[in-house]
């Protein structure tokens, strides 16, 4: 390491008393001197200088490990909106079958005089819209499988399907917990190793106010005689804490400001993860009612209207109210699921564990 290292030796070669006019003339009353000089560092300057290099590394360190949980959160993001397409797409063909099963019955009962024609015409409609949208969702699904799949460098997406539950949520942990671990999460710690690395700077400032001291240590030859004698010299630079004041002011404001961005930044956590807590528990609330109540509810009223509808006692409109209740509640819990699963990516991301851990 470069900074680990003491200061550098100097070699000098200074001739003095050499072509000038009269009896210096020339090079007969010249004067040589070959020195080797450096430089006695004071206030543990060599220390601080390899302090503030490691704090440096460590902060590159923590801002890494931290890139690379938003790069975790951002795939598997996509992960959640591809798989809920993918049950989209579920609910698309369920909505084709429920429209062809229309459409056979609107024909038959045309056939048996119980309903006009523009009943097989609406019917017919119906299905084909039904199939735009189920083409418009496949072509959907098939973007975010080739985005998803750029994440490991694949330039297309070899796998039709994605493994997976939408609608496996739990409770999770309590939000006071959750907090905890977003204290200690690398995009906290990015802010601590800032501030080691401000602490060496202050320190590394503090000490180049301690005065150096430069030696020289040579030997002198006069030209004229032949004789040599030993040079020795120290020099001090005078009033070096007072120019250095400014760098030192400078590095403590830089430490400060650290402290209040940490601090600005737990507060902006702590909105996003109260949202995103709160987000997630409603979405899961509204899973579990669509799964308990509002899905077999609706699934045993379509029954009955369909029979309804074939004996004559309900009309065409009615059967396919009932129809578009029971796929509108089916995409509502599939949005429901994802919303959560979303906002457990972004819990997850935010406190740098699985929110299931114990």
């Amino acid at each position: 390491m470069t900074a680990d290292q003491s200061p550098a030796y100097e070699a000098g070669l200074q001739v003095e008393n050499a072509f000038g006019s009269g009896a210096f003339h020339g090079l007969e009353q010249a004067e040589y001197t070959l020195s080797l000089s450096s430089v006695i560092e004071l206030g543990d300057k060599r220390r601080a200088r390899v302090n503030a290099v490691s704090s440096r590394y460590a902060l590159v360190d923590a801002q890494r490990e931290a890139e690379t949980l938003d790069l975790l959160g951002k795939v598997t993001q996509r992960y959640v909106v591809a798989l809920a397409l993918q049950e989209k797409l579920g609910l698309a063909e369920q909505a084709v079958a429920l429209n062809e099963a229309t459409l056979n019955i609107a024909e038959r009962r045309v056939k048996q005089g119980a309903s006009p024609n523009s009943e097989v015409l609406r019917a017919r409609a119906a299905l084909a819209q039904s199939r735009i949208s189920q083409a418009a969702l496949i072509t959907e699904f098939d973007i975010q499988k080739t985005e998803l799949a750029s994440f490991w460098g694949d330039t297309q997406a070899n796998f039709k399907r994605l493994e997976g539950n939408l609608f496996r949520v739990e409770p999770g942990k309590s939000f006071d917990l959750l907090y905890q671990r977003v204290s200690r999460s690398p995009m906290i710690r990015v802010y601590a190793s800032e501030k080691r690395m401000r602490d060496a700077q202050v320190k590394l400032a503090q000490s180049e106010s301690e005065t150096d001291i430069r030696w020289q240590l040579g030997a002198r030859r006069h030209e004229a005689t032949g004789d040599t004698a030993l040079v020795v010299g120290l020099s001090v630079p005078l009033f070096t804490e007072r120019r250095n004041r400014g760098e030192v002011q400078a590095a403590l404001a830089a430490r400060d400001e650290v402290a209040y961005r940490r601090q600005a930044a737990l507060l902006e956590l702590h909105t996003l993860l109260f949202d995103a807590y709160q987000t997630r528990q409603h979405s899961i609330s509204a899973v579990e009612q669509f799964q308990s109540l509002v899905i077999p509810t609706l699934t045993e009223a379509l029954t009955l209207t369909q029979k309804a509808y074939e004996s004559g006692r309900y009309s065409y409109l009615e059967w396919v109210s009932a129809q578009r209740d029971l796929l509108g509640a089916r995409e509502a819990m599939v949005e429901a699921a994802a919303k959560a699963l979303l906002n457990q990516v972004l819990i997850e991301e935010l406190t740098a564990q699985p929110l299931m851990q114990p």
